[in-house]
């Protein structure tokens, strides 16, 4: 989209991306807090999926490695992706200037949700007292609440944000030299590998370590797509999977027919 000046109603719409984004620990975690979802529903809000969907995919790869462990706060990879697509398709710009922005918004509202969440520890006294009384319902009306501390602040941020920084985002992208953001849309082609090098830093194992040789080998040797190799490794670990539960059962059935019964 072209214009310069973004409407509440569309506004409002990219707010409610973020509050969908949110909702994802109220389900049980179904994973719509990833960019590959987020995105395109800001395309749609605005008019214009087909980028919605390029961008999500770009900042999935980004983002891929980025989870939360324990009580960590990773980047707020739900913020960063809507107003990084939103300010971008707002700007007429494509995926790079969308990762540009993605990213640096994700660090800033991470300390923003730091403080929430550190606001929000201290009604879990409260939450106890609740479980030792067995009132669920109570306890249910109070994880709702707290759901809104966090969700309704980073509305508001979005809101606010997509409202009235299109106009500041155009006129510093104008100002910008073309040999930077020819250096940001080098870099852009460089994160999704930075995504991938966070994730298999999780993942990474002496088990593993072959299958991610054997990956590099297909890749380069024999120009296997991401896609070719992506259903290769599907298919070798649905067998690996299948033969470790053949072995687990058959180990099963070993053990009962080693039991001594005792007849008195």
């Amino acid at each position: 989209m072209d214009a310069v000046t973004l409407p509440l109603w569309p506004a409002f719409l990219v707010s409610l991306v973020t509050l969908f984004g949110y909702m994802d620990y109220m389900f049980g975690s179904p994973m719509i807090n990833r960019p590959i979802v987020l995105a395109p529903l800001v395309g749609l809000a605005l008019g214009d999926i087909e980028t919605g969907i390029l961008m999500g995919a770009a900042l999935e790869l980004v983002f891929m490695g980025v989870v939360t462990i324990g009580s960590a706060t990773p980047p707020d990879t739900v913020t960063g992706s809507v107003m990084g697509t939103a300010l971008a398709m707002m700007t007429g710009q494509g995926v790079e200037i969308a990762l540009a922005l993605a990213l640096p918004i994700a660090m800033l509202t991470q300390s923003l949700k730091i403080t929430v969440n550190t606001v929000r520890a201290t009604r879990m006294p409260k939450a106890m007292e609740l479980a030792e009384k067995g009132d669920t319902k109570a306890l249910g009306r109070l994880h709702w609440f707290l759901f809104t501390w966090m969700a309704i602040p980073m509305m508001f941020v979005t809101f606010i944000s997509v409202l009235v920084g299109v106009d500041a985002v155009k006129g510093a992208i104008e100002v910008i030299p073309q040999v930077v953001l020819d250096g940001i849309a080098v870099s852009a082609k460089i994160l999704p590998a930075v995504g991938f090098a966070l994730l298999l830093k999780l993942l990474w194992n002496r088990e593993i370590k072959v299958f991610f040789y054997l990956g590099f080998l297909l890749a380069t040797l024999f120009k296997l797509s991401i896609l070719g190799i992506a259903l290769l490794g599907a298919i070798i670990a649905l067998v690996l999977t299948e033969r470790m539960n053949s072995n687990n059962s058959n180990n099963s059935d070993d053990s009962d027919s080693d039991e001594v019964v005792i007849y008195e």
